[in-house]
């Protein structure tokens, strides 16, 4: 069986992490326990092997593949960090030395129905669903061979370039569409043109659902999202859904959750710069406003004592396909030209 059939069998059957099915996607490497039912996915960078979540195992076998992954690593010197980590692997590192956690942010959780109820519930909520009616907005769930449809590539693309990041890889593949295999897709459509879609992941283990990707097309009808997210979760209807991790979030954090001070330091400048290249507040409201049930904590648990630069950079490096520092400068470079442009368009209105 060629390896990614084998780990998607795995997935399948075992995937807990919200992130479980995205150690599918393209450019992960694959590790497969020898003694145990288990897959990891990971990419590495810097001496660093930067996990997808967590190994995706039986919940009682956890601990000895964990081992077992340690000793694999040793043997090529190779540090791991396992980002999205959840409670399930904190909790089976925790009071062993070699370790540091840190809170990443935190993903907002809905049982069976009350996301329904969270919309019966809100007048804002249902006035943003008839906005996006009364427009002609309809939801289609469409079958995973209409991936490769050119209207969505240009939703896909024009959000993309909205967002003012470069392109990111990792746990947010922006191709998954090319990759959709188990996911569902639903799309927005509004005057006969797709005008925004949601990909929704499964977390078969928990009998859930990741909304791996929502973005919508610049000038849709106002409620485009908010109709295709309620009409989405409502259809898969399983045990739990979630929309995954806003990063920076403290709806979750834990006193615990210490952090080195220069990591901490950097938090804080992220939350008060970060927004001019993606407005992580914005996303947490977003989300919060559909009134989960709860919020769960999302960490990178390290193996190493505390966690250091190295291991930050190599996770921005595993997202961003390249030095960090440069995709940083590229941000900057488009956030300066951005600017430039409000302050010229600003200049010819008062000139005129």
């Amino acid at each position: 069986m060629p390896p990614e059939s084998r780990a998607r069998a795995l997935v399948l059957r075992f995937g807990w992490n919200t992130t479980c099915y995205q150690i599918l996607n393209p450019g992960m490497r694959l590790w497969f326990s020898e003694e145990r039912n288990a897959v990891v996915g990971y990419v590495a960078n810097r001496g660093v092997r930067v996990v997808a979540g967590a190994p995706v195992c039986k919940k009682e076998d956890l601990k000895t593949v964990l081992e077992e992954w340690h000793r694999h690593a040793d043997a090529a010197k190779a540090r791991v960090c396992y980002f999205g980590a959840e409670a399930r692997l904190r909790e089976a590192v925790e009071g062993q030395r070699g370790f540091s956690t840190v809170a990443l942010g935190a993903q907002p959780v809905w049982e069976p129905g009350s996301f329904t109820d969270a919309i019966a519930g809100s007048k804002k909520l249902r006035y943003q669903l008839a906005r996006a009616r009364n427009k002609g907005v309809t939801v289609e769930e469409w079958p995973s061979d209409r991936g490769d449809d050119p209207a969505l590539w240009r939703i896909l693309e024009e959000w993309l370039q909205s967002r003012g990041l470069p392109s990111m890889h990792f746990l947010v593949e922006p191709e998954t569409l090319r990759h959709l295999m188990d996911r569902r897709l639903f799309v927005a459509i509004h005057q006969g043109e797709p005008v925004g879609f949601v990909v929704m992941t499964p977390i078969p283990a928990r009998n859930g659902w990741l909304t791996e990707q929502f973005p919508r097309k610049p000038g849709a009808p106002n409620g485009t999202v908010d109709l295709t997210l309620a009409t989405a979760i409502e259809a898969v209807g399983r045990d739990m859904v979630t929309m995954g991790i806003v990063p920076l979030s403290q709806r979750a954090f834990a006193p615990e959750d210490t952090l080195p001070t220069w990591l901490r330091w950097s938090m804080k400048w992220a939350r008060a710069h970060g927004r001019r290249f993606y407005d992580w507040e914005g996303l947490d409201r977003f989300k919060d406003k559909f009134q989960p049930d709860r919020w769960e904590p999302i960490y990178a648990v390290s193996r190493e004592e505390r966690f250091t630069p190295r291991t930050l950079l190599a996770i921005g490096e595993a997202f961003a396909g390249r030095s960090p520092l440069r995709a940083l400068g590229a941000s900057l470079a488009w956030a300066g030209g951005k600017e430039l442009e409000k302050l010229t368009t600003s200049s010819s209105s008062r000139e005129r």
